[in-house]
């Protein structure tokens, strides 16, 4: 699965609209403030919106849960295709898109997030998974729900995997050799949350 060939962030059909296309100053979620707020925190995000390398896509669920979970998983699939290109090339460090969903339920992100890590972590690839409301410790409250993607920073990126040891080790090793990550699992989702929960760590 690849992005479009213009690099462009489309709509998935069904059960999520497109709100506002890719942009790196989105007009319709009140984002501005966090991401400033945040730049405490993430010594790259600064840099990164500085040099316009921040990207935005706004999404709303339209459909029931299990199929915006599907859609979800899909249009970050897409981001993280955009990404991959641009790892190598002068501040490849600094790209970083954001998959924002309103209107879901907290649930909708954490299947398409577990197996987003699992399956581009080897090729360099890290997710995060932000509820909007959530609350944790001092970082600030995100106003939206989404999902960022951007490039690993290998010496750094492996200390936030320490409840999977495997992925931190696939992480720290990773190689995009231009893989097709989905070469093996499907391209069905439900195939794929299968495979991603067969990858839990044990208790």
């Amino acid at each position: 699965m690849t992005a479009h060939a213009d690099g462009a962030l489309r709509s998935t059909a069904g059960a999520l609209r497109l709100v506002e296309a890719r942009t790196t100053q989105p007009r319709t979620v009140e984002i501005a403030g966090y991401v400033q707020a945040v730049t405490a925190y993430c010594p790259y995000l600064a840099p990164s919106v500085e040099r316009e390398l921040t990207g935005w896509t706004v999404y709303e669920a339209a459909g029931d849960a299990g199929a915006v979970e599907a859609e979800v998983f899909h249009a970050t699939v897409q981001a993280a295709e955009w990404v991959r290109p641009l790892a190598n090339r002068r501040h490849g460090a600094l790209v970083c898109e954001n998959i924002v969903v309103l209107g879901a339920g907290a649930g909708a992100l954490v299947w398409p997030h577990w197996a987003l890590k699992n399956l581009y972590g080897p090729v360099g690839l890290m997710f995060g998974k932000f509820t909007a409301g959530e609350e944790r410790g001092s970082i600030p409250v995100p106003p939206v729900s989404f999902l960022p993607v951007r490039v690993a920073v290998r010496p750094r990126d492996p200390r936030f995997l320490g409840a999977t040891p495997d992925l931190a080790a696939a992480v720290a090793a990773a190689v995009d050799d231009g893989r097709d990550v989905l070469d093996g699992t499907g391209h069905d989702w439900t195939e794929i949350k299968r495979w991603a929960q067969h990858l839990l760590p044990k208790q």
